[in-house]
């Protein structure tokens, strides 16, 4: 029987009609998604029970569960630093980023801009491309995937934007962005903030979110469910995305998703609690003794971002190169270790990150960075067994490119 821990992934996989086995794996892709936290599954079991009314519907049921997302509402407001009425409800964070951006091509003048960091989440870039066409501009990094905020008070002077994006941690290098430095640089000069806190939120402290215009969060990067996010807007104001119903005072139209959002607050309150017990310099450690044992084990393998402030949970390294980066993947699956690829290896073509593209690395290159992202659950002996299992197989994809004489 598989040990009870949210850092193991149990895979059921049919055989025949009626035989089943169960695989192990060691989850190492928390960056993607965290898998739900006991505690916010038994707040969101609890909530489907007791909130059964629709949020909008006028009976004492659905005034229960509206409170329910009042209170909710107020708990992350006092998390983030905000007035509860700046809270609006979503799907997750690619909503509330094409929120913002929707919001600035509607709300803005004619000709406005819109800046954004060449780093951020596709959810930021595309509709930020869509909607501002040859009206956007991308903020550049440097060699470590850090926006220089300099360089972003050196371009305000000469022209403003209806908006700046800065991301808070980029999710492929782990590297922390100066969003405070922003948003003050923003402040002096009458310029909207946009934060996208998606990888920060639930892995390091929410206080001072609440400061900039726009924040958005998703549930399911720090032990909430999938499909429930919030943003944060100014004085409660958005033009809306979605239209019908006037739910969220009239800012997103559609029933709220009550449990998720219990959950999701249930999840954020664990983790702010295992913030406050100080061990993050603990967890710093286990990432870079495994960073430093990987070098000395393993010929030609770098660190992204070696020289910025990274998130404690984020290890993306250069790998040797192989004829494919997904190898690299569904060998360490096999061997009982999810993991993520810095590139998208399809029809024997790979696509380079475009955030590793942004911080000067070559496509080759950028095809050889495998991305391990752990979670609050994950151990010292969990790291040291990635270890072995990225050493072992190196070695069998050595041995494999070696010419049989």
């Amino acid at each position: 029987m598989l040990p009870d821990s949210s850092r193991q992934i149990a895979a059921r996989i049919a055989i025949g009609p009626w035989n089943f086995y169960f695989l192990a794996v060691l989850y190492f892709d928390h960056n993607a998604t965290s898998p739900l936290h006991p505690a916010a599954k038994e707040a969101w079991s609890e909530a489907v029970d007791r909130y059964v009314g629709n949020p909008s519907s006028p009976h004492r049921i659905g005034d229960r569960a509206d409170k329910a997302l009042d209170e909710a509402r107020e708990k992350l407001a006092g998390f983030l630093g905000c007035h509860p009425a700046d809270i609006v409800w979503t799907s997750g964070a690619t909503e509330s980023n094409n929120v913002v951006i929707h919001h600035a091509v509607q709300s803005g003048p004619e000709f406005s801009t819109f800046w954004v960091s060449a780093i951020e989440h596709p959810s930021v870039i595309e509709p930020t491309k869509h909607h501002f066409r040859k009206r956007n501009m991308l903020l550049p990094p440097n060699e470590d995937g850090v926006v220089s905020i300099d360089r972003l008070a050196e371009t305000l002077k000469k022209r403003r934007p209806a908006v700046v994006g800065l991301m808070a941690s980029n999710n492929e290098t782990g590297a922390l962005q100066p969003w405070r430095e922003a948003l003050a640089v923003c402040r002096e000069n009458n310029v909207q903030f946009f934060c996208d806190a998606t990888q920060w939120l639930g892995k390091l402290p929410a206080s001072g979110f609440g400061e900039c215009d726009f924040v958005s969060g998703s549930a399911h990067k720090f032990g909430g469910p999938r499909g429930v996010g919030f943003l944060k807007c100014p004085g409660g104001s958005v033009d809306p995305l979605f239209l019908g119903g006037s739910q969220e005072e009239g800012r997103r139209a559609g029933t709220e998703n009550v449990p998720g959002v219990l959950a999701m607050i249930k999840a954020l309150e664990v983790r702010e609690a295992q913030l406050s017990a100080g061990d993050q310099e603990e967890r710093n450690t286990r990432r870079d003794q495994f960073v430093e044992s990987l070098r000395e084990r393993i010929d030609g393998v770098e660190l992204v971002a070696q020289d910025s402030n990274r998130m404690w949970n984020t290890v993306s390294v250069l790998m040797p190169q192989v004829d494919c980066q997904q190898r690299w993947v569904v060998k360490l699956d096999k061997a009982g270790f999810a993991v993520s690829t810095g590139s998208a290896c399809a029809s024997g073509k790979e696509e380079p990150s475009h955030v590793l593209t942004a911080m000067k690395y070559s496509p080759k290159d950028a095809g050889r960075v495998l991305r391990f992202s752990s979670g609050w659950e994950t151990t010292k002996e969990d790291w040291e067994a990635l270890l072995e299992g990225v050493v072992q197989v190196n070695g069998e994809m050595r041995q494999e490119q070696t010419p049989v004489l």
